[in-house]
């Protein structure tokens, strides 16, 4: 079952006198094994929105949020099973990384749900080999001495240890370097496809949503704007811009040559599709001339 949520609205500060309306009847769903994109300029909403996927914050008197069934506002809701369906990996995750070695920093959620110590070391190892770290390597190191990327990872498996039915992720690779970016990615699409995982993504890397993202949500000062495939959404050019949120690089090139040539497709988002497009381009250019 999805997680569905209706109509809600919420409220900052509710009832004085810098109330602020975060939430504004928002309309959103998520089915187990899609990845979600959700984007928006900073205090569009985003992260008002995602604390509510899993209770970190509760519905107020409008609108409801339900997680397989369950309605997270019912007082006799469980929010800790609720917290382990729903993962949340917050931006810069790696800052909260405080065990002694990777293992115990990875099996502390399994251990306070409950998990034999058996079954605890086979979640520790799979977790890692989903996000890219080998067990044997990596197992006993502190999470200190890891680059910027591991820490990254570490803190995903955490996540992943609890097995999650839904994993959000904000801003997973902020900060990271170009190669620890795609591995960030590359791992982010293993675990979708590995465990059927919905993944929830949020981001100001409008490149890596055009990537991985099957359907993006768009907030704008707490409503949803536009919602749809990544090909609808990322087609409305003009509107996209209005909202001060750029396209992806490849739809820009492809954009450019699509005025030379009707040929070209603008529904291509990931490089290797980019490159085969301006190769249609330039043996078009070579068969008729300038």
């Amino acid at each position: 079952m999805p997680i569905n949520i209706n109509n809600l609205s919420f409220t900052y500060d509710q009832g004085l006198a810098f109330e602020k309306n975060a939430l504004i009847n928002i309309n959103f769903h998520v089915e187990k094994g899609e990845i979600i994109g959700i984007i928006g300029q900073s205090g569009s909403g985003k992260s008002t929105l995602i604390q509510h996927l899993n209770g970190l914050i509760k519905p107020q008197s409008k609108g409801v949020v339900i997680v397989d069934g369950i309605d997270l506002a019912d007082p006799a809701t469980d929010l800790s099973k609720i917290r382990q369906q729903v993962g949340i990996v917050f931006q810069y995750p790696e800052t909260q990384l405080f065990e002694e070695s990777i293992e115990k920093d990875v099996a502390f959620g399994p251990k306070n749900l409950g998990f034999s110590k058996e079954e605890i070391e086979v979640l520790v190892k799979d977790s890692l080999s989903l996000v890219g770290l080998d067990y044997t390597k990596y197992v006993g190191r502190s999470p200190l001495l890891l680059s910027g990327g591991e820490k990254r990872r570490v803190a995903i498996a955490g996540i992943l240890a609890m097995k999650p039915e839904y994993l959000v992720l904000d801003e997973p690779t902020a900060g990271l370097d170009p190669f620890a970016k795609e591995e960030i990615l590359k791992e982010i699409i293993r675990i979708n496809q590995s465990r059927n995982t919905a993944v929830i993504l949020v981001s100001h890397d409008m490149d890596e949503i055009a990537e991985i993202a099957e359907r993006i949500y768009v907030l704008k000062k707490g409503s949803i704007v536009l919602e749809g495939s990544t090909e609808t959404v990322f087609s409305n050019f003009e509107y996209m811009e209005s909202l001060g949120l750029s396209l992806p690089e490849t739809m820009k090139i492809l954009h450019e040559l699509s005025l030379c040539y009707n040929g070209i497709s603008l529904h291509k988002f990931n490089m290797n599709e980019t490159v085969d497009e301006i190769i249609k381009y330039l043996n078009y250019k070579k068969n008729h001339g300038n």
